[in-house]
């Protein structure tokens, strides 16, 4: 990929739906900069991986250290619909409607809890390093409504590159990081089978090349 640099393409597998390289390029110059500068930062260590997973991982705090000092947050949104109901200004008039609405209904918690990592201006950033795969559909879905409303016009979602069970089978740890759990490949046939909706999205995997005190040729 030209638009990304040889060093990230060492440590990282990206794959690219809706042109979200593309967007982030040309209209968010500022936000990929910084996102690229994080990613170039990141060192995963074996004892980061041999760590508890969840909310106990160093993983995500990784993250949290390059980009809350560059004004990234976590958000979540709520929101609730008003519905206004016109009616036709006469009986002869077909396609005539009122100014006024004749009634008005709020379906309460429309959009409701909806959350995602990172959001600065109207980039969406998600990581998943070992969660059940079915976050992913949690992030897609939140990453679509935010777009539906708005509020995004991209997301970038980084997860763990299949090249890194190799590791975890030399750690003997595979059962800890399974099949079942967040990887590229259950985050893949999702965005194929457009699981997105609208939003274009960034996959970007993580690879052995991030990980550090490791040797590759260890055969144990």
């Amino acid at each position: 990929m030209a638009l990304i640099s040889e060093e990230l393409l060492e440590k990282f597998e990206f794959q690219n739906y809706g042109h979200a390289l593309e967007i982030l390029t040309d209209a968010y110059p500022q936000e990929w900069g910084e996102i690229q500068t994080c990613l170039n930062s990141i060192h995963i260590s074996v004892d980061d991986i041999l760590k508890a997973g969840g909310n106990e991982s160093p993983i995500p705090k990784k993250f949290d250290d390059v980009l809350y000092p560059l004004g990234w947050r976590e958000i979540r949104i709520t929101g609730d619909l008003l519905v206004k109901l016109y009616p036709r200004q006469s009986v002869q008039r077909r396609g005539r409607f009122s100014d006024e609405p004749f009634d008005e209904k709020v379906i309460q918690g429309y959009i409701d809890g909806h959350n995602i990592d990172f959001l600065k201006n109207q980039v969406a950033f998600d990581l998943e390093w070992n969660s059940k795969d079915q976050t992913f559909d949690r992030d897609l879905l939140a990453m679509r409504t935010y777009f539906d409303c708005g509020l995004v016009d991209v997301g970038i979602i980084v997860t763990r590159a299949e090249e890194l069970n190799d590791i975890f089978k030399k750690l003997k740890i595979q059962q800890k990081y399974g099949a079942s759990t967040t990887w590229m490949g259950k985050l893949e046939y999702r965005l194929k089978s457009r699981r997105n909706g609208g939003c274009p999205i960034l996959a970007v995997g993580i690879k052995k090349s991030c990980i550090e005190g490791f040797d590759q040729n260890d055969n144990r």
